[in-house]
């Protein structure tokens, strides 16, 4: 009994730890000024509250205004503003949906297909230098578990698990 409290203790102390650095890790990613050195570094022009939606439509696209306004927390009508305005530069297209025509979906096009690809290499300098003190092992780890995590989170299954009990 007393080996089932010591787990427990334990699990609750690393679901404690990971939260906060989850919540650190998504701190750093929304903070403005992180966008700002991104799109210098890429080279790019782009208004700031419109780089994390390109970037979104181009790695989830085809993607809803609704899924794209749940991804980044805000609200739809605000998001699909920013949708037009990506299209008016020529970086997105809307298309309807193939499984629902009421849905307009964001597709990123070349011109905005080469602009995130700046901002991949902007991120692979970036990554190397955050990792550049870890050792490869290491890096290989936390690539796996964090794909893992991202995976496991997403699958609805544990939300149902906790309705039934």
């Amino acid at each position: 009994m007393a080996s089932h409290h010591v787990q427990k203790t334990r699990i609750d102390t690393q679901l404690r730890d990971l939260h906060g650095a989850l919540l650190e890790i998504i701190g750093v990613m929304n903070r403005p000024q992180r966008d700002e050195v991104m799109v210098q570094e890429a080279g790019i022009s782009i208004d700031r509250a419109l780089f994390p939606l390109l970037v979104l439509v181009e790695r989830f696209g085809p993607i809803g205004v609704v899924e794209l306004a749940d991804r980044v927390g805000r609200d739809y009508t605000t998001i699909s503003r920013q949708v037009a305005k990506l299209e008016g530069l020529g970086l997105v297209n809307r298309q309807s949906s193939a499984i629902d025509r009421r849905v307009r979906e964001a597709i990123i096009t070349k011109q905005g297909k080469v602009m995130t690809d700046r901002v991949d290499e902007a991120r692979t300098r970036i990554g190397k230098s955050i990792f550049a003190k870890w050792n490869e092992q290491d890096v290989d780890n936390l690539v796996r578990l964090m794909c893992k995590f991202a995976h496991d989170i997403t699958d609805d299954a544990w939300i149902e698990q906790i309705i039934k009990k």
